[in-house]
């Protein structure tokens, strides 16, 4: 079984909390600090789904590789969406048009909202815990054989199978 259909949930699940999140973030941030609320909002809901996408996109294409080159595909994309985050934070700080606080609460709200969406849609995906193996039985010629009368060596004497 792949992850793909599990990880399209996660982005379809993740993409209509960012529309939510979008609308409700950025009707709260006018009502509390005008436009540069609504623009806090919107860049702080872009944030989180920028990052949630890099989440998804590492593991779809490390998926195709060997078990190190996957944690390392991973590892590098979290290493790059900590340094995007440090570098937006840094550059967005101070701007005037930018209601910082609306955007921070909306990131918070965006991160916390996507892991229980990833919670949800793994806990309910039905995944099997391990792939590739097939247990006793499952192949026809794979099934092992049944003991006879004359014990482990047959009736016959037969000591083929051993």
């Amino acid at each position: 079984m792949s992850a793909v259909p599990v990880l399209k949930k996660i982005l379809l699940w993740g993409g209509i909390l960012a529309v939510g999140l979008a609308v409700v973030g950025s009707i709260v941030g006018y009502l509390v600090a005008g436009w540069s609320g609504v623009a806090g909002a919107l860049i702080g809901t872009a944030m989180a789904v920028l990052f949630l996408g890099i989440t998804a996109l590492s593991i779809l294409i490390a998926g195709r590789f060997s078990l190190v080159a996957f944690f390392g595909i991973v590892m590098g994309a979290w290493i790059l969406k900590f340094i995007v985050f440090l570098v937006l934070v840094f550059l967005l700080k101070d701007q005037p048009w930018l209601q910082p606080t609306v955007m921070f609460l909306c990131i918070v709200v965006a991160v916390v909202g996507t892991l229980v969406v990833d919670v949800v849609v793994i806990a309910r995906s039905r995944m099997p815990y391990v792939s590739d193996i097939t247990l006793p039985g499952d192949a026809a010629g794979d099934a092992p054989a049944a003991p006879t009368a004359g014990g482990a060596e047959g009736a016959a004497g037969d000591k083929s199978s051993r």
